[in-house]
C-alpha cells in the first residue's frame, strides 16, 4: 500500500457516503406545461428543487454540453438571509458544495468555464475544494468585483468594510479559450476623431518610440452625434501599475493631467491594429470626458483605478472589475426584488460575453431572482435555471415571463435592443422512485405510471429514454447495440422466447419486470433480466428528499435598501 500523502482539504464528514454522487438518486424532471411560458419548442429550463438532486437528473442528456456555468452559492458568513439560512457549519458547508461541485464538473463542456461567486468567508476554502475537483492547473483567474465604493459598507465587523467579493473561474480543460471581442458600454456614446501635431517629446519606452502630446498639440473633435456605445478594447501595451510603462505614466504623464479633462495623449509606434497606439487620459473631476473612442490600452474608465493602486491585469478576463454602481442599482431589475444577495445583469453579462457565443447552454443551479437565465435569454443563449425555494415561483418565473413579453426594460436591455421573445419550460423534479410500503418492503411509488416507469428506469441504469415506435420492446438505448425494456406484467418464458426471434445477432436487451417466470433467465444468453425495484436498489440511495443548505421560513419582500450583497442571483 502507497503512503504517498497529497496536498487536500479535509473536514468533518468529508468522505460521507451521503454525499458521494455516485448514491445519488438520478430523478425524472416532470414538465409543468401550466407554469412553462412562451415558445412550446425551447430548449430552455426552469427546474424547481433541490439542485444536488437536479444536476444528477440532468447528467444522463447535459453531460459535457454545458458551455458555460455561473454559481452564486449562499456564503457560509452567519447572516440573517431570509431566502437561505446562510450560517451553516464550515464542514457541513464544504459537504454540500463537494457533490454539487463534482456533477457541475461533469456537465461542464471540455471547451466550458465555471465562474463561482464567493466572499471572503469562505473564499479561500472555497478556491482549494475547486482545485480538488477541478485541477489546480485547470485555474483561470479570481476576478475581484468591488461591489461597494468606499464609504458605503455592506456590515461592519472588527472595523472592516467589506468592498470586493470574488469569482473564481476554472476551466474544464486546455480546449477553454476566453472569447477575446470588446466590450460595449451604452453610458458613453460618441465617437472622437484624434489630430496632432509635432510630438513635445519624444522618449524611448521597453524599446519603442512613445509620442507625448500635451493639450496645446492636438484637437479632439466629436465625429457624429448618432448613439455608438463606446469600445473598451483589450490589447497589447497596457499600462500596469509598477511596471515600466506604470512608472511612465506615474513620474512622467499623471503630474501633467489638469483637473478639466483630457490634455495628455501619447501614441506608442508598434502597437495597436493601426501601428500608432493612441492613449489618452481624463482628469479626475470632468466625467464627461470619459467619452471617446479608443484605439487600444487602458481606457479612460481605468484612470483612477490605477492611480488608487487598483492596477488591472493584462488578460483577456479582466481580473479587477468596478460594478459598485451596477450592485447599488440593480435591486428591482426583472421588476423582482431580492434582498441580501442580488446580483447585477451586467456582471452576468460580462463573464457570458467572455466564455460563450450566441446558442451556447448556460446553466446557474442557484438561480435565485433569475438574473442569470434572464441574461442569457436576452443574450440569445440557452439556459438552465436551477431553484430550491419558493423564489423559482415568486421571481423566477415572473421575471422571466416579463423578459419573454418585452415589458422588462431594466438591466441589459436596451444595450441588447431586447423587445422579448423565445420561451422557457417550467420543470418539477419528480419524487423518490423507491418507497418503503407498509410492511417494510420496498416497492414503486405509486406517482410512476407506465411511461414515468420506463423514464425512472432508464435514468438508474444509465440507459437513454428512447422508445422505439414500431418495437415494443426497445424502449430505452444503452451504448452500442443494448436495449432496455421496462414491463410492469408476469414476464413469461414464451414472452421472452418471442422478443429473442426478432433480436439481431449483435443486439442485447436488459428486461426489468416487476416479476418473471422461473426459466426466464435461461432462454438466451443475449437476454439479461433483473427484477425491479430490487435491481436497482443499490444502485443509490433513494427516498432521500433533498440535499438542501437550510431553507428559513419568512417574508420574502425587501425590507432594507441599504444592504445588498452576497448570495443570490
Amino acid at each position: 500500500m502507497s503512503n504517498k500523502q497529497k496536498l487536500e482539504l479535509t473536514w468533518v464528514g468529508k468522505n460521507n457516503p451521503e454525499y458521494d454522487i455516485a448514491n445519488i438518486e438520478p430523478r425524472i424532471l416532470e414538465e409543468r406545461p401550466d407554469l412553462s411560458y412562451g415558445d412550446k419548442d425551447t430548449e430552455n429550463m426552469i427546474i424547481h428543487g433541490d439542485n444536488l438532486l437536479a444536476l444528477k437528473a440532468l447528467l444522463p442528456e447535459y453531460e459535457g454540453k454545458v458551455k458555460c456555468i455561473y454559481i452564486d452559492p449562499p456564503y457560509n458568513t452567519g447572516n440573517a438571509f431570509e431566502h437561505y439560512d446562510d450560517s451553516v457549519e464550515h464542514s457541513t458547508w464544504l459537504s454540500l458544495m463537494k457533490p454539487r461541485l463534482e456533477l457541475l464538473r461533469l456537465l461542464l463542456a471540455d471547451n466550458g468555464a465555471i465562474f463561482v461567486h464567493i466572499d471572503d468567508s469562505e473564499g479561500s476554502y472555497l478556491k482549494v475544494l475547486i482545485d480538488e475537483v477541478f485541477g489546480r492547473q485547470n485555474n483561470e483567474i479570481t476576478i475581484f468585483v468591488q461591489v461597494r465604493y468606499a464609504g458605503k459598507t455592506l456590515a461592519e465587523k472588527n472595523n472592516y468594510q467589506k468592498l470586493v467579493e470574488q469569482i473564481h473561474c476554472y476551466k474544464k480543460s486546455e480546449k477553454f479559450a476566453p472569447i477575446k471581442k470588446e466590450i460595449d458600454y451604452s453610458i458613453d456614446k460618441f465617437e472622437w476623431k484624434i489630430t496632432t501635431n509635432e510630438p513635445d517629446k519624444v522618449i524611448e519606452l521597453k524599446g519603442r518610440k512613445v509620442e507625448v502630446y500635451l493639450d496645446s498639440n492636438y484637437t479632439i473633435e466629436k465625429v457624429s452625434s448618432s448613439t455608438v456605445a463606446l469600445k473598451e478594447t483589450w490589447a497589447t501595451g497596457t499600462v500596469i501599475k509598477n511596471n515600466a510603462s506604470g512608472k511612465f505614466f506615474d513620474e512622467y504623464l499623471s503630474p501633467r493631467v489638469p483637473e478639466d479633462g483630457l490634455k495628455v495623449l501619447y501614441k506608442v509606434h508598434g502597437i495597436g491594429e493601426d501601428g500608432l497606439g493612441y492613449r489618452y487620459f481624463t482628469g479626475p473631476k470632468k466625467a464627461s470626458a470619459t467619452k471617446g473612442k479608443f484605439y487600444s490600452g487602458v481606457p479612460t474608465v481605468r484612470l483612477e483605478q490605477m492611480n488608487n493602486g487598483g492596477a488591472t491585469k493584462e488578460i483577456s478576463i479582466e481580473n479587477f472589475w468596478d460594478l459598485s454602481d451596477a450592485f447599488g442599482n440593480c435591486r428591482l431589475e426583472g421588476g423582482v426584488g431580492f434582498r441580501g444577495g442580488k446580483k447585477p445583469e451586467r456582471l452576468i453579462e460580462r463573464i457570458l460575453s467572455q466564455s460563450t457565443r450566441v446558442g451556447d447552454l448556460v446553466l446557474d443551479s442557484f438561480l435565485g431572482s433569475g438574473t442569470t437565465a434572464a441574461v442569457a435569454h436576452k443574450m440569445g443563449l440557452k439556459y438552465i435555471g436551477i431553484e430550491m425555494g419558493e423564489q423559482a415561483y415568486t421571481h423566477c418565473k415572473v421575471r422571466l415571463d416579463s423578459v419573454i413579453d418585452g415589458s422588462d426594460l431594466s438591466g441589459i436591455s436596451e444595450v441588447k435592443s431586447w423587445k422579448g421573445g423565445g420561451g422557457y419550460k417550467f420543470y418539477e423534479l419528480a419524487p423518490s422512485f423507491v418507497v418503503i410500503d407498509e410492511f417494510g418492503n420496498p416497492v414503486i411509488d405509486s406517482y410512476y405510471n407506465d411511461t414515468k416507469l420506463i423514464r425512472a428506469m432508464c435514468k438508474l441504469t444509465n440507459y437513454t429514454f428512447a422508445p422505439n415506435p414500431t418495437v415494443y420492446w426497445k424502449q430505452g438505448k444503452g451504448q452500442g447495440n443494448n436495449n432496455l425494456y421496462v414491463t410492469t406484467q408476469m414476464l413469461s418464458v414464451a414472452m421472452v422466447q418471442q422478443i429473442v426471434s426478432h433480436l439481431g445477432t449483435n443486439e442485447t436487451l436488459l428486461i426489468c419486470p416487476k416479476k418473471f417466470e422461473p426459466g426466464c433467465k435461461e432462454v438466451d444468453s443475449r437476454i439479461t433480466i433483473k427484477k425491479i425495484p430490487q435491481s436497482i436498489l443499490k444502485a443509490c440511495q433513494f427516498g432521500k428528499k433533498e440535499y438542501l443548505l437550510p431553507i428559513k421560513e419568512g417574508a420574502m419582500e425587501e425590507t432594507d435598501e441599504e444592504e445588498n450583497g452576497s448570495d443570490e442571483n
